[in-house]
């Protein structure tokens, strides 16, 4: 068995690779080792997306909780931050989401948060992980009146609703905007917070059937968004992904504004009013070019880590920043949640439109893209790592960087969450540095399938 935490949780094509017997063992391991210091009966918050293969992971995982004399609170479909913060408002052990965020379909995911509402740290999942892979027997059963339980609430969303509502001072009234809810998570509770703030809502891509999550709408596919916002005249377009913790957006000529851009609108705006703690914003490697000029040009100091919200947010906390995410949407505003929140990423944002009375075609010109290709390259799970031991795929990636050489920058980087090597290129000729990219990925293809 390969490792089975990557860097977002436990995840695979449902009932292949996350099958119900190995969310049965992550229910009954993750139980016990996030509540074993509890001396009264632990209560854990169980939430899932629209996936068709949500309700079978649901059960198993709800068994193997019950399992270890644990209680169970299932809260039905909400987004992934709304886990987040329900676990630490509702006082919670610990959370549980079954998503696989915005990847296609078949794929599915378990991913866990502490009771702070924190995703689990290297060395609970490596505890967890151990006791599934080699002493599962060492889990202790509960027998007769100590078995677990388990009920259904989906009141809980409310309280989400209510709080997400009132992370800004003012409201939305006048504000016209359309949002893609990828037939997932946010479909029912995007509407119902930017109504309740009083902007004018039209929504797409908001009636999941189970099978049509982030296919051809969402964070991952942004054509029909951009498109819809020019033909139906409003004044922004707002995308989530599959779980609502990614939030990308369109101005109101249907042109895309990425996490990077997000940051720099509203992160001078919270530098401006004195809230951007450090005057500091947190980013990762693969931000654009432009993120950093912007940020030295209006005196925002720009750190960077690891692709991966975890990395992002390890460096927030550490050093006590506020505003920190990805170029994917994947924005992290901790004084309201411990992780990426799409909904409050929204809020934020059009909040900016309306405080100031700008266009975010306007608001978005403080930052300049500097073209950038991503190219995939497809191989298999196991091997996606093994670029890095290929001399032919490591001569191929040093020619680049040479070539490229003070007029753009090149990163090769493994997917965590899905079969994927990433190839980017940053630069000034976009055509060239397609070619390059989709060369270099054909060869990582050939080495390494």
């Amino acid at each position: 068995m390969g490792k089975l935490f990557g860097t977002d949780g436990v995840r695979g094509v449902a009932n292949k690779e996350l099958t119900g017997q190995l969310a049965f063992h992550l229910g009954q391991a993750g139980a016990y080792v996030l509540t074993k210091e509890t001396k009264t009966q632990p209560k854990i918050l169980v939430a899932r997306d629209t996936r068709i293969s949500g309700t079978m992971l649901e059960s198993a995982l709800v068994a193997g909780i019950c399992s270890v004399g644990a209680k169970a609170i299932c809260v039905g479909v909400i987004p992934t931050p709304a886990v987040a913060y329900l676990t630490k408002e509702l006082g919670m052990d610990a959370g549980v989401m079954i998503s696989a965020s915005h990847n296609p379909l078949e794929f599915n995911g378990i991913k866990f948060f502490n009771s702070e509402g924190y995703k689990l740290r290297d060395e609970l999942e490596d505890e967890i992980e151990n006791l599934i892979v080699s002493r599962p027997e060492s889990i202790p059963l509960p027998e007769g009146e100590e078995v677990g339980t388990w009920k259904h609430d989906t009141s809980a969303i409310n309280a989400y609703i209510d709080y997400v509502c009132n992370t800004i001072p003012g409201d939305l009234n006048g504000i016209k905007v359309l949002i893609d809810c990828a037939n997932g998570a946010a479909s029912e509770v995007a509407p119902i917070a930017l109504k309740r703030l009083g902007a004018e809502v039209e929504v797409i891509h908001n009636k999941p059937n189970g099978v049509n999550i982030n296919k051809l709408c969402g964070s991952t596919h942004m054509d029909d968004l951009s498109r819809q916002v020019v033909g139906r005249g409003v004044e922004a377009g707002i995308a989530f992904d599959g779980d609502a913790d990614r939030c990308l957006a369109t101005d109101e000529k249907g042109e895309m504004i990425d996490g990077d851009q997000i940051m720099s609108i509203v992160g001078l705006d919270m530098k401006k009013d004195g809230r951007l703690k450090k005057d500091t914003i947190v980013a990762t490697v693969m931000s654009n070019l432009g993120f950093s000029v912007m940020s030295q040009k209006e005196g925002i100091n720009l750190i960077h880590t690891r692709v991966g919200d975890r990395y992002v947010l390890e460096n927030m906390l550490k050093h006590e920043y506020n505003l920190g995410g990805e170029q994917s949407g994947h924005v992290i505003f901790l004084d309201y949640n411990t992780t990426g929140d799409g909904l409050i990423t929204a809020i934020q944002l059009l909040y900016v439109m309306k405080k100031t009375g700008k266009t975010l075609s306007a608001l978005k010109g403080i930052m300049q893209v500097y073209p950038q290709v991503l190219v995939n390259a497809h191989v298999k799970n196991e091997h996606k790592h093994d670029y890095l031991e290929d001399l032919e795929i490591q001569d191929a990636i040093t020619t680049l960087e040479n070539q490229f050489k003070g007029e753009g920058r090149v990163l090769i980087r493994p997917s965590g969450t899905e079969p994927l090597v990433r190839v980017m290129i940053e630069g000034k000729d976009k055509e060239v540095m397609q070619q390059e990219a989709e060369k270099l990925a054909r060869l990582i293809e050939e080495r390494l399938n």
